[in-house]
Parts: C-alpha cells; sequence; structure tokens
C-alpha cells in the first residue's frame, strides 16, 4: 500500500462483528480469559496492551517502514525510554540543537544516573566522529531541528553508528514519516511526539517509537509494561482519526510555510529566516534529497528580545503558545519557553537567541496568515 492509503488503513481492519468502519475506543482495563494462561489474541491487562493502542502502533509502524511501534503517554515519555537502554557511564551523541525538553531530560534527570552526552553539530561528520569515545552507545538526531532548522545526513550517521555499534536514534517530529523515513536511511529507531503534527489537531499528548531492532522493540515493550507510561485508548484513538489527514495535511503545511519563508525573507525587519526551502539555508540541497518537501516549521529573528516582545503581543490570528504541527498556526519565543531550560550562554551558541521567533504555519489561508504577520511587524 502506498502512504495515503496505510495512514487510513494499516492497524484498522473494520470489526469483524459489526462491520464498524472505525476502531472503537477499547475503555477497559482488564480482559476475561478461557483459563489459566489462556487469554484472548494475548490481551491481559491495558498496561501492556489495548486493542485501541495496538491499531495504532501497526499504523505508525507502518508509516514509518518499521516492524515494531510502542506508543507513550508523551514525546517525552517514549524519549525517557529509550534512554533505559543505557547504562551508567555510557555516553550519548546528541545534536547540538535540539528540543529543550529533550537537553533538559539528559542534563537535569539522566545526568545523576550517571549518563554522560556530547552536544555536536551533527550536520558535520567529521565533529560527530570527533565526539565518539568508548563509553558512546547511542547517537540522538533531530532533523530539522528545533528550532533552527539544520538538516542533519541520516544515511552518514546510520553508516556511522552501524561501524561503532551505536543505536542510532531520530527524533523525526518536525518531518512525519510523511516527509522522511529514518528507518529507510538505516537508522535504529525513530521517536516521535504525536502531539504534533502526526495527530495534527492539538487535542492530545502521545509519543511513539518505532525501530525494526528487535532488541530496542523487546525492551521498549517490556518497559511500557514495567514502568506503565503508556498511551490511553482514547488518545490512541484520537491519533488514529488525527493520522488519516497526515499526507494531505502535510502537503499543504509545506506549500504555505514556503509562501511564508519567502515572505518573512523579503521583510526588513526581520534579521534572519531558518527554513530548510530557502536556498541560502546552508542544507538546502540535503533536505531537498532527504525529505518530500521542507515542512510547516520556520524560525526567524526580529533582532532582540524587546522586538520579540512587541511582536508577539501583536500577532492575532497566529496563537501564541507552545507546541506545535496542529491546524491552527501557532508561534512562540524559544528561549523563554521551549527552550527557557537551556542556559542563557549555550542558547547564544547554538543560535537560539532571544530574538527567535519559531512557528507553526498552520492550514489557515495563507493570505490571512501572511497579513497577520505582516500587520505584527508594522
Amino acid at each position: 500500500m502506498k502512504f495515503s492509503t496505510k495512514s487510513i488503513h494499516a492497524g484498522q481492519e473494520p470489526n469483524p462483528n459489526n462491520g464498524a468502519v472505525m476502531t472503537p475506543v477499547y475503555l477497559t482495563s482488564t480482559y476475561v480469559q478461557d483459563g489459566i494462561g489462556k487469554p484472548r489474541e494475548n490481551y491481559e491487562y491495558s498496561r501492556v496492551t489495548n486493542p485501541t493502542r495496538t491499531a495504532l502502533e501497526e499504523c505508525l509502524a507502518s508509516l514509518e517502514n518499521g516492524k515494531y511501534g510502542m506508543c507513550f503517554s508523551s514525546g517525552m515519555a517514549a524519549i525517557d525510554s529509550l534512554f533505559h537502554l543505557l547504562k551508567p557511564n555510557d555516553h550519548i551523541i546528541f545534536s547540538r540543537n535540539l528540543y529543550g525538553g529533550t537537553y533538559r531530560i539528559a542534563n537535569f534527570i539522566w545526568k545523576d544516573f550517571g549518563l554522560q552526552f556530547s552536544f555536536v553539530d551533527t550536520t558535520n561528520i567529521k565533529e560527530v566522529e570527533n565526539a565518539l569515545r568508548k563509553e558512546t552507545k547511542m547517537i540522538f538526531v533531530e532533523t530539522p531541528t528545533n528550532p533552527t532548522m539544520e538538516i542533519t545526513d541520516l544515511k552518514l550517521i546510520a553508516k556511522f553508528a552501524k561501524k561503532h555499534k551505536l543505536i542510532s536514534v531520530v527524533d523525526n517530529t518536525f518531518a512525519t514519516p510523511y516527509l522522511q523515513r529514518p528507518i529507510d536511511l538505516g537508522i535504529d529507531a525513530v521517536v516521535h511526539s504525536l502531539t504534533k503534527y502526526l495527530n495534527g489537531h492539538s487535542d492530545m499528548l502521545g509519543g511513539v517509537v518505532v525501530t525494526n531492532n528487535d532488541f530496542v522493540a523487546e525492551r521498549m515493550k517490556y518497559f511500557q509494561k514495567c514502568i506503565g507510561g503508556i498511551l490511553s485508548p482514547f488518545d490512541a484513538w484520537l491519533c488514529l482519526r488525527g493520522v488519516k489527514t497526515l499526507s494531505v495535511r502535510m502537503e499543504q503545511h509545506g506549500k504555505s510555510a514556503m509562501k511564508v519563508a519567502a515572505f518573512l525573507s523579503s521583510h526588513k525587519k526581520i534579521k534572519h529566516v531558518f527554513y530548510p526551502g530557502l536556498k541560502k539555508h546552508p542544507q538546502h540541497q540535503l533536505a531537498k534529497r532527504q525529505m518530500k518537501n521542507f515542512g510547516g516549521m520556520i524560525s526567524f529573528d526580529v533582532g532582540s528580545l524587546a522586538n520579540a516582545k512587541r511582536f508577539l503581543a501583536k500577532v492575532k490570528l497566529c496563537a501564541l503558545a507552545e507546541s506545535l504541527g496542529g491546524v491552527e498556526t501557532l508561534i512562540s519565543h524559544p528561549a523563554t519557553m521551549t527552550h527557557a531550560a537551556i542556559p542563557a550562554e549555550e542558547r547564544k551558541r547554538i543560535s537560539v537567541t532571544d530574538g527567535l521567533v519559531r512557528i507553526s504555519v498552520g492550514l489557515e489561508d495563507i493570505d490571512d496568515i501572511i497579513d497577520d504577520l505582516k500587520q505584527a511587524l508594522q
């Protein structure tokens, strides 16, 4: 099946008893068994497995061309479970520019349990190689990065990881499997915040890990069972509904974002625009090869914190809020919102300036989005 067909049908057969097209919300904590050690279809307890969650996990695995999908209560719960694969003194190579929550959980939680980290420019394979230690066990990449939209060559990262027997992980939240499929490029595991584009409607929280690696899958399922940070049946149902329109949404997000990026690039009050669809982006050609389109996320620098405050106080259609990937246009200030946990010196080093604004371009009429940005800038 092609992508759009899989997003609607994978893991979602009509109910054999009554023909219901949509997978039901199975609001049950437990399941009747036919005898001691004889559960029906391996359903024993909903922390371990739930039919609604299973349908979503199978669908998302199919979209990423993976064998296994394991859903969690949030994107951070999924990332946290990946770190449980490691042991004290193990070392992770991270993209230098990534979601502030990932930086926070690494430096303020897992560091206390003995994990070690290096944050490097993963767009430069030499920097990645220089960061390698004998203790390195994982490489964790975002591409495009949040919020400065750096693009990493995933084939090179996968080759590097295999050579040194590392687990390779890609946070694919910004791109979604519609725009890029890291597993096809040799990556071991993909993680998403389902809250964002995969759901697409800003009405649920969730995360997923997709992999072809039997060991990673077995451990993720074990962590679901033991730790219990699993996705609720209703949130799974909401995401199943949302993912059905992923392909058409991502096409429009990309088209609209390209127009917004062009407008911002030509505006005299904008210092810099970060968007891989622009020819001046340093990894534009790589993004063309690696992605189907350039996505709906843009960041731009208005020059100062004072300018950012004035601008964000004036937007009307664009909603000032954390998160991204919904049908509505969301706009945020990374330095004080999504990336506030990162020290100021480090933010400056990775170009997350006080004047940086991030926009998730929604599905409103493009003229209305640009008109709102125009009046706010004026």
